[in-house]
């Protein structure tokens, strides 16, 4: 029998490590069915983080679609998603290099179908009947204008820029064709909404020469969001709209929208990508849904007939891309014990089987924390939510008397969330001895509108006072050490991190991942997808320039006394490097312990295996020496100026 060795949190050895994580797994998304075939898109980090498309025949077998000259990602809303679709396994996708859209055939190489120029397309939906591809289009050919987004038709034959068939908004998504090819029904939006505060779902029909006309809103407005639209087998046009409060299913009855199951829970997404989906129709009377209740996916059926909700018993708690089609159920689930994978349910008999793995690693469960979702009184008198980590370690014990280091994570968005999922990036870091608690603060998708509206006006103010509460809630529980309290985030989390560590002398260390600093910075420099996002955020600028000021970390690096690393991809367009650079420079005058490291070739979001790693191990370094800790493994060093 072997002993459990007596070490310090953080000190502990752990079989889960970078290479673990970065080499040996993959980002799962964008699932498409065509006939018994089934398609998926494959991040791999080992090649640069290259998105390859990958098909699954009926016996099983799975082979790459495109070679490594291809790339499978489209920059529409820089975000993308939306950037593939199949049908008679005819491809068609959009290559990130030169956002050009390419046609497939069986055997053949990639055609481009688009010509070369500042063109980026996403979200497309195949009219076989017109030998054509409906799909939006982000016009980046101004100099002096925004980018100008549409909805155009794409000829299968030769190289055009498309036809347009819709103009005129700021923004458009989820173009659906009526099964019998007469109606298109279309999301629109205009600046300064956000696809989670209102859209607008639009009707038209298709004229015999392709065009569209009569045209009309059916649904949503200004501040009710629509999202997903689909049509039923017998041409009766689904959506969810949050008009009750939550995303809930909707149907277009006589001219009207008709709520089907009324519950709080949430049967949509927020529309950060293209191509996402949560439901989907067995049959004209037959829907299979996912929806969240606290944070929890849960799969359900759906009778039409008698409106009545049948939960559907998977081993998953996140559940997304959801796709039906053929008899079965495809989607891409995972739970606090599974990593993500492409999933298959059959429909009869109800079996499930894993089509593919986002990691084939095997960890021992006594290596694992598993996630205790928590709600926690924040400011007033309202409750916030997250999902709490312990540390473990099946070789490791603490000395007596000691209580682990807590890293708060603030999640990206800010309208987003985290899950439960089994994470190893999060069990790196369990598994060495720290307690983790993944904030899903007020702002976060999953728990209603009004939950979600918490940050409106108010970003920088409820989402630090959620982390800073959260942590104190650990610690007055007894769980954690409140002299070694550590917030981390990337992008809007990166800016909730560096916001606590102003505001706040609870926490002890920060890391931030391309994080806002400046938020007048990121009011005039970012992306038109989101560049009036802040106007509900923190108010219309520059009208509230003294807002944007008062919360923007940058102003106010006198107040801050704890060491903070720094990560930045140099071709990011969401947020810029000099957000970064500038909040470097002044904790170096300050003489306060920094370090400072970036990766040439990432955007926002780091893809390439060894700058992940290189930024995990970075990550852990920088809180040895802050920390005082010995570490198990030795990791290159990283340089910390004024330590």
């Amino acid at each position: 029998m072997i002993r459990e060795r007596v070490a310090s949190f953080g000190s502990w050895k752990s079989p889960i490590t970078a290479d673990i994580i970065v080499k040996q797994s993959i980002r799962l998304r964008e699932i498409v069915l065509d006939g018994e075939d089934t398609y998926w898109i494959e991040g791999r980090p080992s090649e640069g983080g290259r998105n390859v498309i990958v098909r699954m025949s009926p016996d099983g077998k799975r082979n790459d679609l495109i070679s490594s000259s291809f790339n499978a990602r489209t920059r529409v809303h820089e975000y993308g998603g939306g950037s593939f679709t199949v049908k008679d396994r005819v491809l068609y996708f959009s290559n990130f290099e030169d956002q050009r859209l390419y046609r497939k055939l069986p055997g053949k190489n990639p055609e481009p179908i688009t010509p070369k120029g500042d063109l980026r397309y996403a979200d497309g939906v195949i009219d076989d009947r017109r030998k054509r591809l409906i799909c939006v289009r982000e016009d980046h050919r101004s100099e002096v204008s925004e980018p100008v987004n549409t909805l155009v038709s794409i000829s299968f034959d030769g190289e055009n820029e498309g036809k347009v068939l819709v103009s005129g908004n700021d923004f458009y998504s989820s173009p659906r064709q009526s099964p019998d090819g007469k109606h298109l029904t279309w999301l629109t939006w205009n600046h300064p909404n956000m696809p989670w505060d209102g859209t607008e779902l639009w009707l038209g029909e298709v004229r015999k020469d392709g065009s569209i006309g009569n045209h009309k809103k059916v649904a949503g407005g200004i501040i009710e969001s629509i999202f997903q639209p689909e049509w039923s087998p017998d041409g009766t046009l689904y959506f969810i709209s949050d008009q009750s409060g939550y995303w809930n299913l909707y149907r277009l009855r006589d001219g009207e929208s008709e709520h089907i199951v009324e519950m709080d829970a949430e049967f949509g997404v927020p529309q950060w990508g293209f191509g996402l989906s949560t439901y989907g129709f067995i049959s004209k009377y037959q829907v299979i849904c996912t929806y969240s209740e606290e944070g929890i996916w849960h799969l359900a059926m759906l009778d039409l007939k008698k409106e009545r909700l049948e939960s559907v018993e998977v081993p998953y708690s996140d559940i997304t891309f959801l796709k039906v089609g053929d008899g079965r159920v495809v989607f891409r689930g995972g739970s606090p014990t599974e990593l993500t994978s492409i999933v298959r349910l059959d429909i009869e008999p109800r079996q499930i089987e894993v089509l593919k793995r986002s990691s084939e690693v095997s960890i021992d469960s006594g290596y694992l924390s598993i996630p205790e979702e928590v709600g926690f009184p924040t400011e007033d008198g309202l409750k916030a939510h997250g999902f709490y980590y312990t540390p473990r370690n099946k070789d490791y014990i603490s000395p007596d008397g000691e209580l682990p280091p807590l890293i708060v994570i603030s999640h990206g968005g800010p309208t987003s969330s985290t899950s439960s999922t089994l994470s190893l990036s999060i069990q790196y870091w369990t598994s060495r001895g720290f307690a983790v608690f993944d904030v899903n603060y007020g702002g976060s998708t999953g728990y209603g509108r009004a939950y979600r509206g918490r940050l409106k006006g108010r970003w920088g103010v409820v989402d630090v006072e959620d982390c800073v509460n959260g942590a104190r809630y650990l610690i007055e529980s007894g769980k954690v050490d409140k002299d070694r309290l550590i917030i981390r985030g990337g992008s809007a989390g990166g800016y909730t991190t560096l916001s606590a560590l102003t505001i706040q002398s609870l926490f002890r260390a920060g890391a931030s991942y391309y994080g806002v600093s400046d938020l007048e910075a990121l009011a005039r420099e970012t992306h038109k997808f989101e560049s009036r996002y802040l106007d509900g955020l923190i108010g219309p600028y520059p009208e509230e320039r003294e807002i944007y000021r008062e919360r923007s970390p940058i102003n106010f690096t006198e107040r801050l006394s704890s060491p903070v690393i720094f990560f930045q991809g140099l071709e990011d367009k969401v947020v810029s490097p000099s957000q970064a650079e500038l909040m470097v420079d002044a904790l170096r005058k300050k003489g306060i312990p920094v370090a400072y490291i970036t990766f040439a070739h990432e955007q926002h979001g780091f893809r390439c295996a060894e700058n992940i790693k290189r930024s995990l191990e970075a990550e852990l370094y920088f809180y040895s020496r802050v920390f005082g800790f010995e570490l198990a493994d030795k990791v290159e060093p990283v340089e910390i100026e004024n330590l």
